[in-house]
């Protein structure tokens, strides 16, 4: 039994990454899933550090697009309605062609917003590269807490 439960909780850390691509699936909360399945199931308790350690990287996760988005956009002259276009965008274009739709229609929600507002083309299309280095740098960061996180548990169960 206890293979199968491993086998549930290394499909759950798996299907978290696909969460990066696919912005709906909850790639954190299944992360947290497999942790607490163990620790339900397997019945060996993990230590108070790993919990806060696993909270302040979650905490980091939630807050890494929101910080990205804004800190570029902002960079390069972007507007509030830009930042909150990019985001609009991610959750739209989650639904349209995954996965290129969060890389494509983010953009172009931000330059055709950034124009209306700015009426200039060049910087438009810069505060638009800037949406898209905001959510591949994110995803990356994501991806990066996503690692951390799988390999603390793992050596904490391990060791």
């Amino acid at each position: 039994m206890e293979i199968i439960i491993w086998l549930i909780i290394s499909l759950l850390f798996i299907v978290s990454f696909v969460g990066l691509i696919f912005p709906l699936i909850p790639g954190i909360l299944l992360i947290w899933a497999g942790f607490l399945l163990y620790v339900f199931t397997i019945g060996e308790n993990l230590t108070i550090w790993f919990w806060i350690g696993m909270i302040i990287l979650t905490a980091i996760i939630f807050v890494a697009d929101i910080i990205a988005n804004s800190y570029f956009v902002k960079r390069y002259g972007g507007s509030k309605w830009g930042e909150r276009m990019a985001v609009l965008g991610v959750i739209v274009g989650a639904f349209v062609t995954p996965p290129f739709g969060i890389i494509i229609v983010p953009f172009v929600a931000v330059v055709v917003t950034e124009y209306l507002i700015q009426k200039d083309g060049e910087l438009a299309l810069k505060i638009g590269a800037a949406s898209l280095v905001a959510f591949l740098s994110s995803t990356f960061a994501k991806f990066i807490m996503q690692m951390i996180m799988i390999t603390w548990f793992l050596i904490s169960v391990i060791f």
